[in-house]
């Protein structure tokens, strides 16, 4: 029986996901929030489905190695190439613009340097997801705004992996020298390969002739090479993590990239759920509830400021008003990335609980709230096209809709006021009349 309950709650767990994932997907939203909220309904601030969080722990470690293998392989190097002179300086001020808020922040407010330099990668980086969403819904994946904001967010997931190193290494050791070769090796690393990928272009895997095709091999060749890079990386002192996200990123760029991302992808599709559904689980409702107030306000104040200086940075380099109000707009939401950073400072102790419950809810929230995110886009996108110059064009244009619906209300109101005035009347001139038949 023991067996059957353990299967049970499994069986309660792929189905709330799937259900919350669904309906997201229904309202044009990436399933990834969905799995967010089954997490946070199957938690224990929600019906206490789930109670072994060791499983769910080990399961998610493992789907994020999956998850960075999945984005190296969807990384292109070679439209990196064409918009590096944008992207590269762009991801470098998004990062040191962010430290700096947030390191004068922990001066002013008491927060620990470990805690603001996390808070610093954290609003730095952006959701690939949602972006791409938002893009597709404007219809602006092609056009120059999409390559752009493209190119912005493969430079962010490259700029990760030193802070994730970083993350690691801010402990109660401190970051010291010998943390300090981990992340410039990693860095080497990562030059070195990109660069002979762009020298070497798209050569064959070894063995491709017999893994490529086969229905069994292949999904087996794609998880040796994600779990064999990360055992090498670990076994020489760097992160496993890198080790996935670098071979990842050499298959990606290899002649067998389609046929491996094809059959790769469903297994990651499984851990990414997991992942996410753990981060869910330690979402705790009680504290947004007490905490709502600050929740929204520190999720207001980093999504204008990632507006802003995104919006700066891109004038900045050159882009056009229109451009960069769009691209500044649509990655100014806080990242996935973010999870993976918090979950590293949880497991070394370099933030406390109070901070990494905070810090998750509002990403969870950044998150949650893209579909209202996707609204105020294309509203904002009307104002730049039209070239507004007044406060109140800016206004009429960015509430049309409800400018339209408030008309159509008060025609309906006064039409019913009208016919309720008509009728009271009528019955008012019929009451005059009986009254003054009786007493005629």
């Amino acid at each position: 029986m023991e067996h059957v309950t353990n299967l049970s709650g499994l069986a309660y767990v792929v189905i709330t996901a799937l259900a919350c994932g669904m309906v997201f997907a229904h309202f044009k939203q990436p399933p990834l929030v969905g799995y967010l909220l089954a997490g946070v309904l199957l938690g224990p601030t929600g019906f206490e489905v789930v109670k072994s969080e060791g499983l769910v722990t080990s399961f998610a470690e493992i789907g994020v190695l999956m998850l960075l293998f999945i984005i190296g392989m969807e990384l292109s190097v070679r439209t990196l190439k064409y918009t590096w002179r944008l992207a590269l300086p762009a991801v470098a001020m998004q990062t040191i613009a962010s430290l700096m808020v947030m390191l004068i922040a922990s001066f002013l407010l008491g927060i620990s340097l470990s805690a603001a330099i996390l808070l610093g990668f954290v609003v730095a980086l952006s959701s690939t997801a949602v972006a791409v969403k938002l893009l597709e819904e404007l219809g602006a994946l092609r056009a120059r705004v999409g390559r752009i904001t493209i190119a912005v967010l493969i430079a962010q997931d490259l700029a990760f992996l030193p802070m994730l190193l970083i993350v690691e290494n801010l402990g109660s050791n401190g970051f010291d020298l010998a943390a300090a070769t981990q992340v410039l090796i990693s860095g080497l690393l990562l030059f070195a390969l990109v660069r002979l990928l762009l020298q070497q272009g798209r050569q064959h895997l070894p063995f491709y002739k017999i893994i490529i095709g086969h229905v069994d091999l292949s999904p087996l060749a794609g998880l040796v090479y994600c779990f064999g890079a990360s055992a090498i990386m670990g076994a020489i002192g760097l992160s496993p993590a890198y080790g996935a996200f670098l071979a990842g990123l050499a298959i990606g760029n290899s002649a067998e990239r389609e046929p491996l991302l094809a059959v790769v992808r469903p297994i990651q599709s499984v851990m990414l759920m997991i992942f996410f559904l753990s981060i869910g689980l330690l979402l705790d409702l009680n504290f947004v509830w007490e905490n709502l107030g600050l929740v929204f306000l520190l999720f207001l104040i980093v999504t204008l400021f990632k507006s802003a200086l995104n919006i700066f940075i891109f004038k900045l380099l050159g882009e056009t008003w229109q451009r960069a109000f769009l691209s500044g707009v649509i990655i100014s939401q806080l990242g996935e990335f973010s999870f993976l950073l918090a979950a590293s400072a949880i497991a070394i102790a370099a933030i406390t609980q109070e901070e990494a419950k905070l810090l998750i809810s509002v990403t969870v929230l950044s998150l949650a709230l893209s579909p209202f995110w996707l609204s105020t886009a294309r509203r904002l996108q009307r104002i730049a096209e039209r070239r507004l110059t007044t406060l109140k064009l800016v206004f009429d244009a960015t509430f049309v809709g409800e400018r339209l619906l408030a008309k159509r209300g008060a025609r309906w109101a006064r039409r019913s006021t009208t016919k309720t005035l008509i009728k009271a009347r009528f019955i008012k001139n019929k009451m005059t009349e009986k009254f003054l038949d009786r007493h005629s």
